[in-house]
């Protein structure tokens, strides 16, 4: 792309201010970014699909940040699996969870693993080697209890990562949820919005633990911009039902100033957990934010991506009624059968996305 094409880009972005909600939501814009730059992150169910494209999409994933979240194809396509096994959702009381330290079958997740390689569903595992993980667990997390979290690590390691390049810390007072310096609800709870205030900047840690020493993160409120984009374009439909997919009308962008100019920017995706999609609930939390933009106004990541010329993609998902009604991102198999590979809907539409926005480059 042409620098005077992304300096109209720019012009218009820069017109707006702060969280951008008046109006039709915007077609995604292209950025000078560098699609080897991509790193991806999320919590519970984001933690997942962040997983699935690590793996999946490893060709161009720098790498990931995981909070509560476990191995790739940890679900093999159950929802019971998923609810037992994997974290403990089946039931509120938590009487059919069988989380243990072995409960993943990271031997059998592996072997699918290079299945899938071997038959093209997914790029080349040898690029795990290269990744960068940063993997976080709440000690006192009884949804994704820690040792799902620790097969995580057992995984990457058995595909190859290297024991340098994979960093797991458990948080021993959180619960369930993405811990933040100082906003949300208290850092031991399990519950909405799922946004723990822990004196833990998670999403500091995982950005400095993927691509290095990262200039101080911007004190203040944002300089860049939130930004709501029509998420249609990128959602493929099944039997004629788009919201089936499990995906939003539209979805939000982190812009800093210095990538709407046109600078040389990198990529980070960003993905909620249950309950935290901008369409979950209306409910207020205290402080003015509704629960759905909770996560992408306060997750933090934008206080580093303005001062380290970082782009934040924050696909939303949606609820599915029967299949999804946490509107969860799907890592049990709700949309079909290929969901954790390149194939899958999901993936397909954040790839899109991603290839959306990097197209911008500027060799």
């Amino acid at each position: 792309m042409t620098r005077a094409v992304l300096a109209s880009v720019a012009f218009a972005l820069l017109a707006w201010g702060g969280l951008v909600r008046a109006g039709p939501p915007v077609s995604l814009p292209a950025f000078n970014v560098d699609i080897r730059e991509t790193s991806v992150s999320g919590l519970s169910s984001g933690a997942y699909m962040a997983v699935q494209l690590q793996v999946a999409h490893s060709s161009i994933i720098k790498g990931a940040g995981i909070i509560a979240g476990g191995p790739y194809w940890c679900a093999q396509g159950s929802a019971y699996t998923a609810t037992t096994r994997c974290s403990c959702t089946l039931d509120p009381a938590h009487r059919m969870c069988n989380v243990s330290a072995e409960s993943t079958d990271v031997a059998a997740l592996v072997a699918a693993t290079r299945r899938f390689a071997r038959e093209g569903l997914i790029d080349d595992i040898a690029n795990l080697a290269r990744q960068r993980t940063f993997v976080v667990a709440g000690g006192r997390d009884e949804t994704v209890p820690p040792a799902v979290a620790g097969q995580l690590r057992g995984y990457l390691l058995d595909m190859g990562a290297a024991a340098e390049n994979v960093s797991f810390a458990t948080l021993a007072g959180a619960g369930h949820g993405l811990p933040t310096v100082d906003y949300g609800g208290a850092c031991d709870v399990s519950a909405t919005p799922y946004i723990n205030d822990c004196d833990y900047d998670a999403a500091g840690r995982l950005l400095e633990w993927i691509y290095g020493p990262l200039n101080p993160a911007r004190r203040g409120a944002p300089q860049g911009r939130f930004v709501r984009f029509d998420q249609r374009p990128f959602t493929p439909t099944h039997f004629g039902f788009a919201w089936f997919t499990g995906l939003d009308d539209s979805g939000w962008f982190y812009v800093p100033d210095a990538c709407a100019r046109g600078e040389p920017c990198r990529l980070h995706v960003a993905l909620h957990g249950c309950r935290q999609g901008q369409s979950y609930s209306s409910s207020i939390w205290p402080g003015g934010a509704r629960y759905g933009t909770a996560f992408v106004e306060h997750a933090g990541y934008d206080a580093w991506a303005d001062t380290n010329r970082l782009v934040v993609l924050f696909p939303q998902a949606v609820s599915v009624m029967f299949a999804n009604p946490n509107g969860c991102w799907d890592w049990w198999g709700y949309t079909d059968r290929h969901y954790a590979d390149r194939h899958g809907v999901q993936m397909r539409a954040i790839r899109a996305m991603i290839d959306r926005i990097a197209s911008g480059a500027v060799d």
